[in-house]
């Protein structure tokens, strides 16, 4: 292989033998992060009524593995360019398997914290691998396009065949066999990897910067945590104090950034209007869609009386439209152009999840079907289209960095998307009417959530329980509808700003 940095070495890089094999294998990790993050939502109702979490320990459990991702993504990224993002691929992949395993086995609502903590450490150090490999895999923009839909469509594959195969396991099993299923995906990753991928890393880094990694993990947690009691209870002493803590670690994150010769993550990225309009562009896509979609699973499991794997399989509209749009994207894009593209998807999400503003517990589902398809297609189109437009305008060996700042965007963006709109939710149907004869102890458990409720009706006389979970039920749904309502109009706006944002940019040729 030549060394020179000409035509010569640009086509071998595009001719790279085995480029195919090796993405299908690095695809491998973004279908085990997606199948974890979408088995989650169908374990709910049984985890809540095993391990008892109270609703604020039942948010955790949904969203401390995004705050953690988020926080780590950057120093991730950056720690894959430095000693090799092949090594640290397997490495996290690895520690993933073995991870997955506490979290099947937790005992206690504080055991399972903690457990999907330390899962969303080594989730920190799949996603910005996966990307900044293909970026070194794939030269030809064209054939980069492509790998990048593949990459988008597997995230989706995995949110289609998470709830599928998760519905079938809780159907059979206990409701943590749905970690288990991780396992399998993990030993292939790594036995194939190893053998397959080649491996990269940036030429030229200095040390990795602990200083910074800290900065960045408590400004990140310490703003989302904010945002987060913010949301549940309004203002207060802790979440004020957080948010300086965040906000200040922040600030002095960048200006050490600015000052280091060998940077975690270069600043000056974001001078690119086009890179930081994506940047955005995922960030507030992800916020709209992911509280509601997380309580969407059970609203088909504990509003409508549909069993596990049946509420997995009337999501697969939305998987099924990501994959198909994110396939194409980068065809469309060079068609048309990035903005029309990324905008008119953002707009397509933003009016069906306005369309679920009308929600109620018999809504049919032709219309939830037709509304998740859409969400799916428009956010398959933008998420591909932004994460070309992201590695496009960067240096391929700042992939690394590149890729990691559009993992936090999403990470972050789904950690404050379950933190608010899912607060919404919990708030909403916390203040419902609790109905004559019920006592205290059950009234108190059917307000911590609606897997409570449930469960705390079992012990009530036939006509009373109906009437508990009915008005719990009628509480969720309000709740569901504001937080629709809150995600079109923040998709909305996203579409609009991207429109301007990303004004000229196209994808390469």
């Amino acid at each position: 292989m030549t060394s020179s940095i000409g035509t010569e070495s640009h086509t071998e890089g595009v001719r790279r033998p085995g480029r195919w094999l090796a993405l299908s294998v690095l695809v491998l990790a973004v279908l085990l992060v997606a199948v974890d993050a979408t088995v989650l939502g169908l374990a709910t109702p049984f985890l809540s009524e095993d391990l008892k979490p109270s609703g604020t320990q039942l948010l955790w459990i949904g969203d401390v593995y995004s705050f953690v991702i988020a926080g780590l993504l950057v120093s991730m990224g950056s720690l894959g360019d430095r000693i090799g993002r092949k090594k640290l691929l397997l490495i996290g992949a690895t520690a993933f398997g073995a991870l997955s395993v506490l979290n099947a086995y937790a005992t206690s609502p504080e055991m399972m914290i903690v457990a999907r903590a330390l899962l969303g450490v080594a989730g920190a150090t799949l996603m910005p691998s996966t990307l900044a490999l293909i970026r070194n895999l794939f030269h030809d923009p064209r054939e980069r396009s492509l790998a990048i839909g593949i990459w988008g469509a597997m995230a989706s594959a995995g949110a289609a065949v998470g709830p599928v195969v998760g519905g079938f396991l809780l159907e059979h099993f206990w409701w943590g066999s749905v970690f288990l299923i991780n396992l399998p995906v993990m030993a292939v990753l790594v036995l194939v990897g190893a053998r397959l991928i080649p491996e990269s890393k940036s030429p030229s880094h200095g040390p990795w910067d602990l200083s910074s990694v800290a900065l960045s993990l408590v400004g990140v947690i310490g703003i989302v945590y904010a945002v987060k009691e913010l949301a549940s209870h309004g203002p207060s002493l802790d979440a004020g104090i957080a948010a300086l803590a965040g906000a200040a670690a922040l600030t002095w994150f960048v200006r050490r950034q600015l000052t280091l010769p060998a940077p975690l993550l270069d600043m000056r990225l974001f001078r690119h209007r086009g890179f930081s309009g994506a940047v955005l562009a995922d960030l507030l896509t992800v916020l709209g869609l992911s509280g509601l979609v997380f309580f969407l699973s059970q609203f088909f499991q504990l509003v409508q009386g549909r069993q596990p794997l049946e509420a997995g399989l009337a999501e697969l509209p939305a998987a099924i439209g990501a994959v198909a749009a994110g396939l194409v994207a980068g065809l469309v894009a060079r068609r048309f152009s990035v903005r029309s593209v990324v905008a008119g998807g953002l707009a397509a999400v933003g009016l069906a999840l306005g369309v679920l503003t009308t929600l109620d517990p018999h809504t049919g589902y032709p219309l939830l079907g037709a509304s998740l398809l859409v969400v799916g297609v428009g956010a398959g189109f933008a998420f591909t289209v932004t994460a070309d437009v992201i590695l496009s305008s960067v240096p391929k060996e700042q992939a690394g960095a590149a890729s990691a700042v559009s993992e936090t965007a999403y990470e972050l963006g789904a950690a404050l998307g379950i933190a608010v709109l899912g607060s919404i939710v919990t708030g909403v149907y916390q203040g419902f009417v609790t109905p004559a004869g019920v006592p205290s102890d059950i009234a108190s458990a059917a307000h911590e959530s609606l897997g409570g409720a449930v469960e705390a009706s079992a012990g009530l006389a036939p006509g009373t329980a109906t009437a508990l979970v009915a008005s719990a039920q009628g509480a969720f749904v309000d709740g569901l509808r504001i937080a629709a309502g809150v995600g079109a109009a923040v998709l909305l706006a996203t579409a609009v700003a991207a429109w301007f944002l990303l004004r000229g940019q196209r994808l390469e040729k």
